[in-house]
Formats: structure tokens, sequence, C-alpha cells
């Protein structure tokens, strides 16, 4: 791994995960989001990972109009780099379209960093439908639908999807990629096109821990992850660390302790502690600096975070 000086926090802003039924501060509306980017962006992220919701409703969406009014307002107001999803799904969609609306914004707006999906997810966010009807929780029929899509859909990522996002966004476009793994599994992923030559190192690799379907936020689980990257790539990486709910401080401490860097955001948790909703990404993205800080270690700028990420620069993106 290769370890820097300084400790990148990356925030994610508004997943598709979760909907508005379970919490009054999910960000939702234009607005909302350009202003939860900014203020994670003011306590210290160096990195805003954003996805599209439709403002009316708070369905996500893949509509490079809604991700063109977030991006030029953000970037107006912060130096942060800018990192959008490949990996956002939509409904009523065919396969092949929903690859289209995927790549859709990240083609259109060549930003600084898109994530890469690494291999097939199924996640399991029908429970939470589940779990909301056992509750007395109404939803509306979009919620319905969207999370009991799960049920039958899995997040595809063929080795030609794969080819074609290094080809299209990181060669013809100078797009840096930070590869989303969900397993130990999609580690050996990564290597396979690495091999073939699809993409080169330092690969900014964030471990993804805790979704429902995916790997989960045992420690173990960390250490093991840690030692199957080093093994496969060396010093040819940079590690990142993200957890889902209330695991998300512990483990992102964890992987900050192991000389790695931490995602934080509204995406991956909805909580500022037990039994605490968190008002903003911002608040966590403040309770994370602040125990780096507590522990010795200095958080990064954004202008640091491009040096070490070797990312084209805000200059030289579509919007």
């Amino acid at each position: 791994m290769k370890q820097l000086d300084k400790v990148i926090i990356t925030s994610a802003t508004t997943g598709a995960g979760h909907m508005p039924w379970m919490s009054p501060h999910l960000p939702l509306t234009i607005e909302q989001i350009v202003e939860d980017s900014v203020a994670a962006a003011e306590a210290g992220a160096s990195i805003i990972h954003l996805h599209a919701r439709d403002p009316e409703t708070g369905e996500p969406s893949c509509d490079p109009r809604l991700y063109e009014q977030y991006l030029r307002r953000i970037k107006q107001r912060t130096n942060a780099i800018l990192n959008l999803t490949t990996g956002q799904p939509q409904r009523n969609v065919t396969p092949e379209q929903a690859i289209e609306n995927r790549l859709a914004a990240p083609l259109a707006f060549s930003p600084e960093i898109t994530s890469f999906n690494m291999g097939p997810m199924s996640f399991a966010t029908f429970t939470l439908a589940e779990r909301a009807r056992t509750s007395g929780q109404p939803l509306r029929e979009w919620e319905e639908a969207y999370l009991e899509l799960s049920r039958h859909l899995t997040m595809a990522n063929p080795w030609s999807l794969m080819e074609r996002i290094a080809r299209e966004l990181g060669e013809d476009r100078g797009v840096r990629f930070e590869f989303e793994c969900f397993d130990t599994g999609h580690l050996y992923a990564l290597k396979v096109i690495a091999d073939e030559g699809w993409v080169k190192p330092p690969f900014f690799i964030q471990s993804v821990f805790g979704p429902l379907g995916g790997i989960g936020t045992d420690p173990k689980h960390v250490l093991h992850f840690k030692e199957t990257a080093d093994m496969l790539f060396g010093e040819d990486y940079i590690w990142s660390l993200l957890a889902a709910g209330k695991a998300q401080m512990k483990l992102t401490t964890m992987a900050a302790c192991m000389g790695g860097n931490v995602r934080v955001g509204m995406e991956d948790s909805l909580w500022a502690g037990p039994g605490e909703l968190a008002t903003s990404s911002a608040d966590q993205v403040r309770r994370i600096r602040t125990i780096l800080e507590a522990l010795g270690l200095e958080v990064a700028t954004p202008d640091e975070a491009r040096a070490y990420l070797g990312t084209k620069g805000a200059d030289r993106v579509g919007f």
C-alpha cells in the first residue's frame, strides 16, 4: 500500500440506498445536495462523491441535467474534487439502458474522478421495504418499487463494461478511478483488468463494508482485505475505507490507524452516533476529522489529494 503523509476524507453526499422516510435530514433537492456537499468540503472533505435525485420526489436519478446543476454550483463554491458515480441504478429500464444511464453523466462531464464498481453486487435493500411495512411506515409508490427491485436485480459489471469505462473515461477523458470493492474477490477482479492493461497503478481502492448483501463489518474482514490488497498490489495502491451504518466511525478510524484514507457521509450512514441522526454529511466529516486529529493525523486539502491521486485537475473537467 502506498501510504500518504495526510489522510484524504471523502464525503458521499446522497446515495441510492437511503429513502426519504428514513431521515428528515437526507438531502434530496438540488439545493439541499449542493449545500450538504459544500458544508462537507468546508468541514474538511477533499473529495465529494455524488449521486443525483429527482428534486420533486427524491427518487435516485441518472439525469445529466440534474448533475450539471450540482456540479457547477459546487465547483463555484469549493475547491473539492468532484467524484461522479458510475453505479447509479434506475427503475423501468432495460439492462442495456441501465448501463447507458449509469455512464451518461460521467461521459458528459468528464470529472476528475468517477467510481468504478468491481464485479457484480446484489444489494438486499428489499429488506428495508419489509422493515418499513412491519413498522407501519408508509412508503411512496416509487420507494416500494425501487427497494423491491433489488430482490430481482444484481448490479451488473461485466468485463465488457469495465473495459468500456476504462477506455472511454480513463484513456479518452483522463478520469481517475475510485475502485469500489464490496468483497475481497473484487480485488482479484481489479487484478484481472490491471493485468489486461485496461487500468494503471497506483489504484485508488475504496473498500466497502456493511451494505446489505456485501461483506460484513467485523474488523477481521478489514485486516483480511488489506492483507489481500497488499499481496496483489504491493505499493501500487492507495487505500480508503467506507462502512455502512453504525460501523462507520469504528471502521474508518481503524483504516486510518492502518495508514488508509476514509469516506463518510449520508450515502453511507444516517447516524452521527448511537441513536443520534446526523443532520448533514458535514456532521460526519467533522466527527471523523476530530478523531483523526486526536490521533495525530493530518487531513489532506483538495490540492494535496489531487497530487496524491494524480487527477487531471479541476481545469480539465467538462463543467
